[in-house]
């Protein structure tokens, strides 16, 4: 079915919004740490996107039945170990590197996918992830190339966020591929079962705060609304009007908006090194999700 241009165009929009918000919600992690810990922190974040979530489409996820429910908690858990990996590490490292490093979920994937599945890697695959090594090197290694223990903590749970989102996105998968499962519905749950997790969590493990300031209050409506409630509701209702590879490359852009809020809100600004590794990056993520083959067939279908 050829995809009306206009609401193609108002769906990659969309989707543009969605991932400049991901890549401010990097600095709103920075500041809201300052006042809430980790855990308290994404728990305010997914209760209230859950809540956002529910509050949008009631209708939709109150039919929901036992498998996806079951379905929604284990990616709930993944989602938990994902998002904590990222709040720790952007408090150690820059906010472009962890943007960066956990961007690397777009090669992760399909490695989880052949030790999982034994589906093997095309060729473009292992040519974008040797060209992503190159970049990470570049992004977080000292100029002699020995590591960076200023930075090594973050870049590490930065990375691991990378692969432990991917790792989630094998179990959505398979969830998606069993016909009793509404994945819009599992979507939204998962976001209470994180939020469940984060808050058992924070009360085991660390002193749950309230924020004081009006700033922090601030970021965490817009993490919680923004960045992650409207964030899964706006992704599958655009994806209907878009081309996958559009999506892919759209969300591709995450780390470079974070890397501009960096340098505009927190003044981080990369070494000539740094900078060239996160090109790097970019180049091995676009490489990665676009299909010249494709690209070609279609302009020869246009003539």
């Amino acid at each position: 079915m050829e995809l009306d241009k206009k609401k193609e165009l108002r769906a990659d929009l969309m989707l543009l919004v969605v991932a400049m918000c991901w890549g401010f919600s990097y600095l709103g992690m920075k500041v809201a740490i300052k006042e809430v810990p980790t855990f308290a922190l994404n728990t305010y974040r997914f209760l209230g996107a859950f809540a956002v979530a529910v509050a949008l489409s009631f209708n939709r996820v109150k039919k929901v039945n036992k498998i996806t429910l079951l379905y929604s908690c284990f990616i709930g858990i993944a989602l938990s170990v994902v998002y904590t990996g990222a709040t720790i590490g952007v408090q150690y490292t820059t906010l472009s590197n962890c943007a960066f490093l956990c961007a690397t979920t777009v090669f992760f994937t399909p490695i989880i996918e052949f030790i999982v599945y034994r589906k093997s890697p095309e060729k473009k695959l292992i040519v974008a992830v040797a060209v992503c090594f190159v970049g990470i090197m570049l992004m977080t290694l000292k100029n002699d190339f020995s590591f960076n223990l200023a930075h090594l903590k973050g870049d590490l749970f930065s990375l691991s966020t990378g692969v432990s989102y991917a790792i989630q996105i094998v179990i959505t998968s398979k969830a998606v591929s069993d016909k009793r499962v509404d994945p819009y519905v599992t979507g939204v749950f998962s976001l209470g079962f994180c939020g469940v997790v984060m808050l058992i969590l924070s009360l085991s493990m660390e002193t749950f705060a309230v924020p004081k300031s009006v700033e922090v209050l601030v970021w965490l409506a817009f993490l919680a609304i923004f960045c992650t409630g409207v964030a899964f509701v706006v992704q599958p209702i655009a994806q209907q009007y878009t081309e996958p590879t559009h999506v892919g490359i759209i969300f591709s852009l995450e780390p470079v908006f974070a890397g501009i809020v960096g340098f505009m809100f927190a003044g981080e600004v990369p070494t000539m090194k740094e900078f060239i590794g996160e090109i790097i990056v970019i180049i091995s993520l676009f490489y990665m999700e676009i299909d010249v083959n494709e690209l070609k067939k279609n302009r020869m279908k246009k003539r």
